[in-house]
């Protein structure tokens, strides 16, 4: 795949926008810290099915990728890791597994972000409803407690039989990280923005040693449900996020 030094957005390339999005995603993620090193990936699903997908290049840090960098992948091609482009194993193992068998994860973030990993590697890695942005996410994620290692195809697979749920759009791999799902770049990255704002929330409020003033569940309930009919929010948040990549000059569309 060529890969433009041009200042002008390239726009012959299958998938021009969504390649877009996910670029402008990465370089977002690593302007907030969300990321770490070369080691996380970003996915997005581009047929009906869900099985073809764009993900970043193989160990590639988030702040230099640009639209034309990322890879076009088949999950059931068993092929994938003999090309001489062939992504990160761990990123076919995980992104591949749950593009394979969760249809409705249309977009695929992981990240080992500062709070989330944190919250991670608590004995109880759950998320108490604390205050609004905690709430957001009541019983809607799902704890995995049987990391078994670097994320190679057989953890990809045992992965994504945890999203079972479609309700549940985010996984704590314990001692591990996070893993967001989402219907879009937008949804997906402002539901990761947000988990990382709650989990830095709670653990800054563990950090005091006072009680938690934790909401009931029928409060927590009502909360995460108004949220989620609160429309439009998470393409506002990521188009002004792009204007800001814009006015730094980046180089994301190219």
């Amino acid at each position: 795949m060529s890969i433009s030094n041009s200042s002008s957005p390239i726009t012959n390339i299958t998938h021009h926008q969504q390649r877009i999005d996910l670029a402008a995603a990465f370089q977002t993620a690593a302007k907030l810290n969300l990321h770490e090193a070369v080691a996380n990936h970003f996915s997005l699903a581009v047929n009906e099915e869900g099985t073809e997908f764009l993900i970043n290049p193989n160990q590639r840090h988030f702040s230099l990728i640009k639209s034309s960098d990322i890879l076009l992948l088949d999950a059931n091609d068993p092929t994938t890791m003999d090309r001489p482009d062939a992504p990160d194993p761990t990123a076919w193992g995980l992104h591949g597994g749950v593009h394979r068998h969760v249809p409705h994860a249309r977009c695929i973030m992981h990240v080992h972000s500062p709070f989330a990993t944190a919250l991670a590697c608590l004995e109880d890695s759950s998320l108490p409803p604390v205050d609004q942005n905690c709430a957001m996410f009541y019983q809607r994620y799902a704890i995995d407690t049987n990391y078994g290692g670097l994320a190679l195809e057989a953890e990809g697979e045992r992965c994504a039989r945890l999203f079972s749920d479609p309700k549940v759009k985010v996984l704590i791999m314990g001692n591990h990280g996070l893993l967001v799902l989402g219907d879009s770049v937008a949804d997906t990255f402002n539901r990761l923005y947000y988990f990382e704002r709650a989990a830095m929330t709670y653990i800054h409020a563990l950090q005091t040693g006072k009680k938690l003033r934790i909401l009931s569940h029928a409060i927590a309930e009502k909360t995460s449900d108004e949220i989620d009919k609160y429309g439009g929010q998470a393409d506002r948040h990521f188009d002004d996020l792009k204007i800001l990549l814009d006015r730094d000059g980046s180089d994301y569309k190219n």
